[in-house]
């Protein structure tokens, strides 16, 4: 008798990868970085951040290849993600600065390769679980080195940003750079915690204070933008509340109501801009991205078809970036507008791209949270209108946590409504049976 074929990966080892606690712990280091990128990387550097995510792109390799048999991998990808990631990676043929725009491609395709582990081996309540999790830590962190650096040695703590404002109330950035991201991050956390109260996955009086921690984050960023995204995340709520509660055969003309709604206040928005911005106070940080967005159309004219090159985050060491952080007398990472920015860096195919990508992971996601029964459904459409409001004034959805979260949305509706469901062959039923 011949000896079997040892199994190339040890059974022991293969246990562990393959394990539900395995893939949950990963999962919890995967969100936790993509949120604590700045914080990272005021830390330990680049090289630092890359190491943790090559690490993490490893182990989740090894996670993949343990699960192979357990996992659905037909119509993995919507392909509106396909066709932006190829769209961005063939940007290097045409960009003036190759070399960065291989390293803006490498971190985009390992955030969306970590995004699309999290979306297969984990249920949707078990990512807003993580997502509570990752974020009642680092909201926390953020309000403690607010006291200490405004209350208690009443110093800035120069290496992360944190200019100690919270004794004026705000304000405030904490561990994420910006107190836009600040403010973002806590309204994608009381959605989260929301989630979390609904489904009683957590004791009501964890629920209750984690939801607190993120209003009291909300508000000490006294960010204009974030009035406006908070009313948006409110009456996409309220909407869907209404919509689950209606009955099904009435379900299509609300469904038509509200899409000829919000066309209609979104024509009344833009006539009537000037006049929100003077009403948010926002007109002198409004001056500064408008000088800003007018200097990126005149270069966008240069390449309209295929832009200037990707390169995610604005590098400030090379033109056309420098020369706009010249003209605007400020330093910019982004364009400040997540779809300007796109159509600046990949040109019409790639905003074409990308509306198709945001467009439908939003109506897939509007229609499950609709149609389930589950409260869980709900929280992709909430973060997703989070995500995409926000993305008139940064570009936050583009990269790390942003990026991350829109490819989990994106995947866990697609394998529920993609078309390709419908090319997957039934099983084979034998004439006996």
């Amino acid at each position: 008798m011949t000896d079997r074929a040892r199994p190339l990966i040890p059974t022991a080892v293969s246990a562990v990868f393959s394990s539900p606690r395995f893939s949950a712990a990963l999962t919890h280091l995967i969100l936790g970085l993509a949120f604590a990128t700045h914080l990272l990387r005021s830390l330990m550097g680049w090289p630092g951040l890359l190491g943790a995510l090559a690490c993490l792109v490893a182990l989740a390799t090894a996670s993949l290849v343990a699960r192979r048999r357990s996992i659905e991998w037909h119509g993995l990808l919507p392909v509106s993600i396909l066709v932006f990631l190829i769209w961005c990676a063939l940007s290097v043929l045409w960009s003036g600065y190759p070399g960065r725009t291989v390293a803006g491609v490498g971190y985009q395709l390992t955030f969306a390769f970590l995004a699309i582990y999290v979306a297969l081996v984990r249920d949707t309540i078990q990512i807003v679980r993580a997502t509570g999790d990752v974020l009642r830590v680092l909201l926390g962190l953020s309000i403690a080195l607010e006291v200490l650096s405004g209350l208690l040695l009443d110093l800035p703590i120069a290496f992360l940003g944190v200019q100690g404002n919270i004794a004026m109330l705000g304000p405030i950035q904490g561990v994420f750079g910006s107190r836009n991201v600040l403010g973002l991050v806590s309204l994608i956390a009381g959605v989260s915690f929301l989630i979390e109260l609904r489904s009683r996955s957590v004791r009501p009086l964890r629920a209750a204070w984690s939801i607190a921690l993120a209003s009291l984050g909300v508000l000490l960023t006294h960010s204009p933008v974030f009035v406006v995204v908070a009313s948006a995340v409110g009456i996409a709520a309220l909407a869907l509340y209404w919509l689950r509660r209606t009955p099904v055969d009435k379900r299509w003309l609300l469904q038509l109501s509200l899409l000829g709604t919000v066309l209609v206040v979104t024509l009344l928005v833009f006539i009537g801009r000037a006049s929100i911005i003077n009403l948010l106070n926002a007109g002198s940080e409004f001056e500064t991205r408008s000088t800003l967005w007018r200097e990126m159309w005149r270069l966008v004219e240069l390449h309209p078809l295929e832009g200037w090159g990707w390169t995610g985050t604005w590098p400030q060491d090379i033109s056309p970036y420098g020369w706009l952080d010249f003209v605007t007398k400020s330093q910019h990472s982004s364009a400040l507008n997540a779809f300007l920015d796109v159509y600046f860096q990949v040109g019409l195919v790639g905003f074409l791209s990308f509306v198709a990508l945001v467009t439908l992971a939003f109506i897939r996601s509007w229609v499950l949270a609709s149609n389930k029964r589950p409260v869980v459904y709900v929280w992709s459409p909430l973060v997703l209108v989070a995500l995409l409001v926000t993305s008139a004034a940064e570009s936050t959805v583009l990269v790390e946590f942003g990026w991350l979260l829109l490819l989990i949305c994106s995947v866990k509706a697609a394998q529920s409504q993609s078309w390709r469901r419908l090319l997957k062959p039934s099983p084979r039923v034998d004439a006996d049976d």
